[in-house]
């Protein structure tokens, strides 16, 4: 509102009314101009800023507008805008070397209708900027700590700052400063072409280091600040390391390492002035993107221990059935999931497995699937057959507005009768591996996934043959993105696996085959086979 009613009165000042296309030219050159402008109200309130201005005065927009300005980091320049308003002819505050802060009134009728700010930046400090934008883009693409500390070490010499540079991460993060002996992580190894072959003789990435109570890394902890200092042995290169610098990685108030820069031989240039304060704001903003890859490496594990711990084995089958499972988790680009098997004993020596998956990821994925799983035990303990099973399941789901749907399927193991009965609520088809033919993909009549209230179930009976083995998995298995689900299960029934295998290795086999690395979603699998029948007088 505030933006809208400034640019009014700017185009009125002339006495002629705005023109919406011409208003959407003016506010185009103002966003796009290459230098830093602002407009501030009367009131002092912050209403438009374009780029080049919070580029170079390091605010955000969400900080500054709509905000009045002493509540913001400029509210040094309350006083100068107060003196533009009043009339002065210049007003100006000085944010720091080479920054200036200039303020200009506007008037509309011959009155203050606001303040246009502008920023003055020389040379060194818009290619400081530049350079800290290009970083941005560069340093933190991913979630993972150890990537991000490689796209910093490579980006330190690719630019020049360092010929040789290094990052090395603490156990954990401390709050404040660093004392004592402390093993720390070697992260990243990067250096030019001519000191390249140095890297070998070094501490490797995924390697430990541990500096002396006396060293530059030590004294770099436990101040908190960058330290000059001859490189220690591992860093020097040949001709001698004239120039090291450690500088601290802090976020959050939080260290969470170092980085190490040497430029060797006596000739080279000296690490201060104005580029010191680019290596320490090079590392402020690489710090951020490390600790936030750690916090979400912690917080996967945490929700993995608890996906574990909630998926715990299936309970134990009847003597006349074997069984296993394999339960793979996704890689770092996906938080876990709601995967889950289970299998439940029934009178006359029959066992129902089942295979699920509840829709979405986080550990809301996986309390609901622990849920759903204790709602399967209980459903099942009915005795019931499997298609009416599902629909008592779709009924108490779909009662709770707030759950997540999910798939599942059914088989009903019948040693005895020799006979499996499948049922499926939009889960993928079972498998069927038997000696001597072709691996088989069960068509079944898939209902809706549990949870849509709409209970349309029916179930399929099949023989259960000798040796036979019943492979159910979840999608993460079969389904890869941008490629259709009938290849995906196509390459599933070509697979050459051998029914009569350990049931182990037979899904060694399927994950080795089919698995994707890293994986793209999590994976259950559940194998089972019946076990012959026992002769008369044995055992």
């Amino acid at each position: 509102m505030h933006a809208e009613t400034s640019g009014q009165n700017a185009d009125s000042a002339h006495g002629e009314p705005a023109v919406a296309g011409e208003a959407a030219l003016v506010r185009a050159a103002f966003d796009s101009a290459p230098v830093g402008l602002a407009i501030v109200d009367p009131e002092l309130r912050w209403v438009r800023a374009n780029l080049a201005f919070l580029a170079l005065t390091g605010c955000s927009a969400a900080e500054l507008l709509g905000h009045p300005v002493a509540d913001t980091s400029l509210r040094e320049l309350g006083p100068a805008l107060r003196q533009a308003l009043a009339g002065a002819q210049s007003a100006e505050l000085s944010l720091g070397p080479g920054v200036t802060l200039r303020c200009r009134r506007l008037e509309s009728d011959h009155a203050a209708a606001g303040v246009l700010v502008t920023v003055a930046a020389d040379e060194q400090v818009r290619a400081r900027l530049t350079l800290l934008k290009t970083a941005a883009d560069r340093i933190g693409s991913t979630l993972d700590a150890d990537t991000t500390c490689i796209e910093l070490a490579r980006f330190a010499v690719d630019t020049g700052i360092a010929e040789f540079a290094a990052v090395d991460l603490l156990p954990g993060s401390h709050s404040g400063t660093v004392t004592g002996r402390i093993r720390l992580h070697r992260a990243a190894l990067a250096a030019t072409p001519a000191l390249t072959p140095r890297l070998a003789g070094l501490a490797q990435p995924g390697e430990s280091v541990r500096y002396g109570d006396d060293s530059v890394a030590a004294q770099c902890l436990t101040t908190g600040q960058p330290v000059l200092g001859e490189a220690p042995a591992e860093l020097a290169a040949p001709g001698g390391a004239e120039q090291s610098l450690a500088v601290p990685l802090i976020a959050r108030g939080r260290t969470v390492g170092i980085l190490w820069l040497a430029r060797p031989g006596a000739a080279a240039p000296e690490f201060g002035g104005e580029g010191l304060v680019l290596i320490e704001d090079l590392c402020g903003h690489a710090a951020l993107s490390i600790d936030n890859a750690l916090r979400y490496t912690s917080s996967q594990g945490v929700a993995l221990d608890l996906q574990r711990a909630l998926l715990a084995d299936p309970a134990t089958p009847h003597p006349n059935l074997q069984l296993a499972t394999r339960y793979l988790p996704s890689g770092s680009s996906s938080v876990v999931g709601g995967d889950w098997y289970e299998a439940v004993r029934l009178p006359f020596g029959r066992t129902l497995l089942v295979i699920g998956d509840v829709m979405g990821h986080g550990v809301e994925a996986a309390v609901d699937m622990s849920t759903y799983r204790s709602m399967l035990r209980y459903t099942a303990s009915m005795d019931l057959p499997p298609h009416r099973i599902l629909r008592q399941l779709d009924a108490l789901i779909s009662e709770n507005e707030t759950a997540r749907p999910a798939t599942c399927l059914l088989a009903l193991a019948d040693p005895n009768r020799r006979r499996w009965t499948f049922a499926s609520a939009g889960h993928l088809p079972p498998a069927l591996i038997t000696p001597g033919l072709p691996t088989e993909l069960v068509e079944l009549p898939t209902g809706p996934p549990l949870g849509s209230g709409l209970a349309d179930y029916a179930q399929v009976t099949r023989p259960l043959l000798p040796a036979q083995v019943l492979l159910l998995y979840t999608d993460g298995l079969v389904e890869r993105r941008h490629e259709d689900i009938d290849v995906s299960l196509a390459r599933l029934a070509d697979l050459p696996l051998q029914a009569g295998a350990d049931l182990e290795d037979l899904l060694d086999t399927v994950l080795h085959q089919l698995a994707a690395t890293p994986a793209q979603d999590d994976t259950a699998l559940l194998a089972a086979r019946a076990r012959p029948p026992q002769e008369p007088g044995r055992g």
